[in-house]
């Protein structure tokens, strides 16, 4: 089975990973739409946890075509960014977009899911630095 994430540990702190993201995403043309954080949530909910959150990132030109291909798509989209951190370190962490073209063979999203895991990887990557 293909890898279906795309993480890279980064000497960032969670919260300066977590704005990098967010910072990154908007100047590669993606909008966050939402930030959910995991740790506090579940926290709150008596399951205490390490800082995890997820950032949910959106290209309205690249949704829009993979919608038109196959409306099933939506149940994959926006795409998550992960942060969180294990053993001291902090990671960054997203699904790969082409594992939708594996879901989705009939829809014809090869091309268009390369494009969009080449932008989300260019996002993680900068972000890391």
């Amino acid at each position: 089975m293909p890898a279906f994430d795309y993480t890279v540990n980064t000497a960032k702190t969670f919260d300066e990973a977590v704005r990098a993201v967010e910072q990154k995403a908007a100047e590669k043309g993606f909008r966050v739409l939402h930030t959910h954080d995991i740790a506090a949530t579940l926290t709150e909910k008596g399951f205490p946890r390490a800082p995890l959150k997820i950032i949910e990132i959106c290209n309205a030109r690249y949704a829009s075509e993979v919608l038109k291909k196959d409306v099933k798509a939506a149940l994959l989209l926006p795409c998550p960014v992960s942060v969180y951190t294990d053993g001291g370190k902090t990671y960054i962490s997203t699904m790969l977009p082409t594992m939708m073209a594996d879901l989705l063979p009939q829809a014809g999203l090869e091309k268009l899911a390369r494009e969009v895991e080449d932008a989300v990887r260019a996002i993680v990557d900068s972000a890391r630095e």
